[in-house]
């Protein structure tokens, strides 16, 4: 398997569980109705994990343009793989939340609050301040990435007197439930303000996918706010970078 079709298969379902959990808390008539943030939260963790480990053995499961970024700036992917794995995971988000409309097609349209039903493909903050929400997504995306670098760093992960050799043998896929268990905590602590996209394929893919298909007697996609989950992750990605470039100095 190729980088990128790891990455579009890993994205896709990233983004069928991840929405999917979503919708079957917000959506009418479901059985997770109303089960709450805690359910959100813990569904996108595992999200995560299930995508990440079906990729990570062959592109290193970013799943994530703000992943990619940072990567690449940290000289842990080559420039010249940037575009074909962002791409990969654009169109990955893509397929997976047209999986999520096709699978709660029933209840979408049983459903009349239309701001629901975009939650089901992307974020929205609950106040309304462009300028804050900003903030948090720059914030949560820093949260994600430099502990991303710290956990995948052998100098910080091997303790006095021990060889690296003992950390990194037998790390295997078990470095991905860290991860996975990262983004829970995100979403517990930080996510309350904006719904936490910390990835920008993850927003802006579904929400394309929200203006493309016919989902019943929806609302119109948001695209003034669209620019929010992609600019703030990317610049929080590039912060985090620059702050682990000068750790391991």
């Amino acid at each position: 398997m190729t980088p990128y079709v790891a990455e579009f298969i890993g994205t896709a379902l990233l983004v069928l569980f991840g929405n999917g959990v979503v919708a079957n808390v917000v959506l009418a008539k479901t059985k997770g109705n109303n089960a709450g943030w805690i359910v959100i939260t813990a569904g996108w963790g595992l999200a995560v994990f299930i995508g990440a480990f079906c990729s990570a053995p062959y592109s290193g499961a970013h799943l994530n343009p703000a992943v990619t970024v940072a990567m690449a700036m940290a000289g842990k992917l080559e420039p010249a793989k940037v575009a074909g794995y962002l791409a990969a995971q654009m169109l990955g988000a893509i397929v997976g939340a047209t999986f999520v409309f096709f699978h709660y097609h029933a209840h979408l349209r049983v459903t009349e609050d239309k701001d629901a039903k975009l939650a089901c493909f992307c974020t929205a903050p609950n106040i309304r301040s462009i300028s804050q929400s900003f903030f948090c997504e720059v914030v949560g995306t820093f949260c994600l990435i430099l502990p991303i670098f710290l956990m995948t760093d052998v100098k910080f992960q091997v303790p006095i007197g021990a060889e690296p050799k003992d950390i990194v043998v037998g790390l295997g896929s078990l470095g991905l439930v860290p991860v996975a268990m990262l983004v829970f905590a995100i979403g517990l602590s930080l996510g309350g303000t904006t719904g936490y996209a910390i990835n920008p394929a993850r927003d802006l893919g579904p929400r394309i996918a929200h203006a493309l298909l016919p989902v019943p007697g929806k609302r119109d996609s948001d695209w003034g706010y669209a620019w929010v989950p992609v600019v703030g992750p990317l610049l929080g990605a590039v912060l985090a970078a620059a702050v682990h470039t000068m750790l391991i100095r």
